[in-house]
């Protein structure tokens, strides 16, 4: 990253206080128009969907999937007037009203439903990763491509507004050159959840089946890949991974505790560690430079300023948070406008989870005709990093990306 001039520096600093992405974007979005909806997937991920649209007006919930009987069932209690399908084959041939559909299955059952639906002329979201195999993530690449519809990858972090707040000081320079970029992902739990019968068990478990899940590098390292991704508006040349079982001993084959390096064309490398053997410091990204770090974690930033760094007089007037001998300046969302209602000093947090952000924007781009925040080709590009990071993982061998990958996009 080439180092921008002392008055680029001053300007991005200023931003922090005035430019910040608008209020409108930590409000409840409400849809122009009435917006009829299918959820494909009841599972825990589908219920917290539910939650979240149920909180845009003028999303309807029309039609809700689910094998499970009883997942589905329990999501009819909460999407009151909805219909319950077994397969979304039959939710689509059946209900006609459904303009979108979001899929929130399993992985590997993601192809089938993306597809079909956009085959069908409706508009998808589809939870990331995209696919667990290069074969699923090029037939869904293409048929995005190839269809007028909306097609949103669910990345959260672009649509976050604490993310696109901080992104804009990391484009225009405000860390100077970067030195390295780290992020991490800690939560104990055990990955492995109770099933009704013996005949769900692999339904329900299906993260810790080697045959279909790409582990925590995938379904939860994703999100994180992307959000570097997109800050450093490039992609790895190369990526080295390695993992173990350091916890749950109960025969399982999928780590439950993994670490990869990936190097990028500039020459900065990206480490990142996940695991569900303990929960110290939860997740995390942190961009570190030669004039500031920046720390984000999904709800919540906060940038950590060099002592020689420029003063501008704007921090005097910033929320500040104490991290043992480190102080944080809080990056808030339109920090001016909450200043003038007394809310500058609350400061960390957002006022919806961040899963409701990148809802409220495929939302948006459905009933006004806007881009996706996450394309399909972008949803393609961090899956071929996954794959990449996978595949090191279960060999023990550096996997090279090209910058000629990222640009071919299935046809």
């Amino acid at each position: 990253m080439t180092s921008p001039s002392r008055r680029d520096f001053l300007g991005a600093s200023a931003a922090m206080l005035a430019l910040n992405p608008s209020l409108e974007m930590l409000l409840p979005y409400a849809a122009k128009a009435p917006l009829n909806v299918a959820l494909v997937g009841v599972g825990r991920q589908g219920r917290a969907i539910l939650a979240e649209l149920a909180k845009i007006a003028g999303v309807r919930i029309v039609a809700l999937v689910d094998s499970s009987k009883g997942r589905l069932d329990a999501g009819l209690r909460r999407a009151q007037g909805a219909e319950g399908f077994a397969s979304h084959k039959e939710m689509l041939d059946k209900v006609k009203s459904v303009e979108a559909v979001i899929v929130a299955t399993p992985t590997h059952l993601h192809r089938a439903v993306a597809v079909d639906s956009l085959g069908a002329g409706k508009h998808v979201y589809c939870e990331a990763p995209l696919a667990h195999t290069m074969e699923d993530l090029v037939a869904i690449t293409r048929a995005a491509r190839a269809s007028k519809a909306v097609f949103q990858t669910g990345m959260g972090a672009r649509s976050n507004p604490v993310y696109q707040l901080a992104r804009t000081f990391v484009r225009s320079g405000t860390l100077r050159t970067l030195a390295t970029v780290r992020a991490q992902y800690r939560k104990k739990m055990t990955w492995r959840f109770p099933a009704p019968s013996s005949a769900e068990e692999a339904d329900v478990n299906w993260r810790l089946n080697p045959d279909v899940s790409l582990g925590l590098l995938g379904e939860v390292g994703v999100s994180q890949f992307d959000a570097v991704h997109w800050f450093l508006n490039a992609y790895p040349t190369s990526v080295r991974a390695s993992g173990s079982i350091r916890l749950h001993q109960d025969g399982r084959k999928v780590h439950d505790t993994v670490s990869c390096e990936m190097v990028f064309p500039d020459g900065v490398r990206f480490a990142y560690d996940a695991t569900i053997a303990n929960s110290f410091e939860g997740a995390y990204e942190l961009y570190t430079g030669e004039m500031a770090t920046i720390k984000l974690a999904w709800n919540a930033g906060w940038m950590f300023k060099e002592a020689d760094a420029p003063t501008q007089g704007w921090e005097v007037y910033a929320n500040r948070e104490q991290f043992h001998d480190e102080q944080g300046i809080t990056l808030i969302a339109d920090a001016t406008k909450l200043a003038a209602q007394n809310k500058l000093k609350d400061g960390v947090g957002l006022p919806e989870p961040p899963l409701y952000y990148p809802l409220a924007d495929f939302v948006r781009s459905v009933t006004e005709s806007k881009p996706s925040v996450c394309s399909a080709d972008e949803g393609y590009r961090v899956g071929l990093v996954v794959l990449a990071a996978h595949q090191a993982l279960q060999t023990g061998v550096e996997q090279k990306l090209s910058e000629q990958q990222f640009k071919d996009m299935p046809k």
